[in-house]
């Protein structure tokens, strides 16, 4: 069945992938109005998430940030779409970087380095990173169901020059690159809600108590790796700047949960300033009345 259900999409996938980006976002718009107006995806997660993230709004604004979020979380999967066929030209006039000079001098102490962000703008394509510095690129991710789906997701984003492995198989990673000193960045979202069997942590995010990752501190703190943090902004639509800081190159000299806590406020900051760019239809506070006395 998994094969059948390729066979069948991806064609379908691969000639959407090669249209023009204004014929994309001209039906980017068409999807919007159906998934919004008809379908109905996930809006009372939406209008949910924002309502306790924003509880000094009104009805009527948070319905507003609704609408925008819905616009820029088609264009988001339309670009997934176009990644299967754009060109290392397209993605580099699409995706910049604002002062790719700070991971260039950070490589210079030897070190390897976590970079970390948020759910927000587009995060996908920042598979174009590796062309512009010296580290081995790595990122976490979610495996897809349908294996055959999954290899061509794979060998779509390593055509960058990004390794792309699964969450579970991050730290081996991490500690063999270690052990072998191959300076190497790994890219790790951490603002979506972790498993509470695996939680060891809760904050409060957005104003709300919720069990928070902490793999990127432990993991920091345990192989003694500098953390970045990127900012997404979205310039317009289908183009993106990513500004690079400096969380710490030196982890151990923080409390535990300290780091954490640095992250979160950078990604809150870049929320409040445009809620429409984050992504919204994760259930990101579905735990928040289980939080520890």
């Amino acid at each position: 069945m998994n094969l059948l259900i390729y066979i069948l999409v991806y064609p379908i996938i691969w000639l959407l992938s090669i249209l023009p980006f204004r014929v994309l976002y001209f039906i980017s718009d068409g999807v919007y109005l159906l998934v919004y107006y008809i379908i109905g995806y996930r809006k009372k997660v939406v209008f949910s998430n924002l309502k306790l993230a924003f509880p000094e709004k009104t009805d009527k604004e948070l319905v507003k940030i609704s609408k925008l979020f819905y616009h820029h979380f088609v264009d988001i999967f339309i670009e997934m779409i176009k990644s299967f066929t754009i060109s290392e030209k397209e993605i580099n006039e699409h995706y910049k970087y604002t002062n790719v000079d700070l991971l260039k001098d950070l490589y210079k102490d030897g070190k390897s380095a976590i970079l970390t962000g948020g759910h927000y703008g587009n995060w996908e394509w920042v598979i174009n990173l590796p062309s512009k510095i010296n580290y081995k690129g790595y990122a976490a991710y979610t495996k897809v169901n349908n294996p055959y789906f999954e290899n061509k997701i794979l060998k779509t984003r390593e055509r960058f020059g990004v390794f792309f492995k699964p969450t579970s198989f991050i730290i081996s990673e991490i500690d063999k690159n270690s052990k072998e000193n191959i300076q190497s960045l790994y890219g790790l979202l951490s603002d979506q809600s972790p498993q509470l069997k695996k939680t060891f942590y809760w904050n409060n995010f957005l104003g709300v108590k919720v069990p928070i990752h902490t793999g990127a501190e432990m993991l920091a703190k345990k192989y003694d790796l500098n953390i970045v943090f990127m900012q997404v902004k979205k310039v317009k639509r289908g183009y993106y700047e990513t500004t690079f800081s400096l969380i710490t190159n030196d982890a151990n000299k923080y409390n535990d949960y300290e780091l954490t806590d640095i992250f979160l406020e950078k990604v809150e900051k870049q929320i409040k300033e445009q809620p429409e760019f984050y992504f919204w239809t994760h259930k990101r506070f579905k735990h928040k009345d289980k939080a520890p006395n």
